[in-house]
């Protein structure tokens, strides 16, 4: 049976609502680290971790350059870098932008199966263009599961039709479906799958 426990989440314009539904559908005892990309100017203060404190019982914070990867919180980057994983560390990266953006949703999503491998689950949530889905090609030929938020409740489809046209996802789902979805994968043995 694989272990999943890291679980790498990737959105951007009309991400949020969607995002505090999964946050909060989460329990605080999951044996899981979750990395969120979400795409914020460079030039301005995120509010995403106090708005996903207030949301879930999980703790988002803004990691320091090395910190560990542990179970149980959720990690966000700095605006204007990107978040990726080495060696079970967290790496802040000023390194160009891609699709546009830094952070980048692809960095985040290729650092994590390179470090983890079939460890990871993979989550495209509402946006424009298709960052995202490169990274979550290569989270699935690493041997990851790959989620993408149902079209009908993105309120902007580009970056999940995307995905779904090129990966070869495992689910696309409502965001409260996502979080029992996470919650089955990273624990099996509760749920009787595998």
């Amino acid at each position: 049976m694989t272990r999943r426990d890291i679980v790498v989440i990737g959105g951007s314009a009309g991400s949020l609502s969607g995002l505090k539904i999964l946050i909060a559908g989460l329990p605080s005892t999951l044996p899981a680290a979750l990395l969120i990309v979400t795409h914020i100017p460079s030039n301005m203060r995120s509010f995403l971790g106090e708005i996903l404190n207030r949301t879930g019982s999980l703790p988002a914070i803004h990691p320091v350059n090395g910190d560990p990867v542990i179970n149980g919180y959720i990690y966000l980057p700095t605006a204007g870098k990107h978040l990726l994983v080495e060696n079970g560390r967290i790496l802040l990266s000023c390194a160009c932008k891609e699709k546009f953006s830094r952070p980048c949703i692809d960095v985040l999503f290729r650092s994590a199966a390179t470090c983890y491998g079939s460890r990871v689950i993979g989550i495209v949530l509402s946006g424009a263009l298709d960052d995202g889905t490169a990274g979550l090609e290569v989270i699935k030929k690493h041997g990851g599961i790959a989620l993408v938020q149902s079209l009908d409740e993105a309120p902007y489809r580009s970056m999940p039709s995307n995905a779904i046209e090129r990966v070869a996802v495992d689910g696309v789902m409502k965001m409260a479906d996502m979080a029992n979805a996470v919650v089955q994968f990273v624990q099996p043995k509760l749920y009787g799958t595998a």
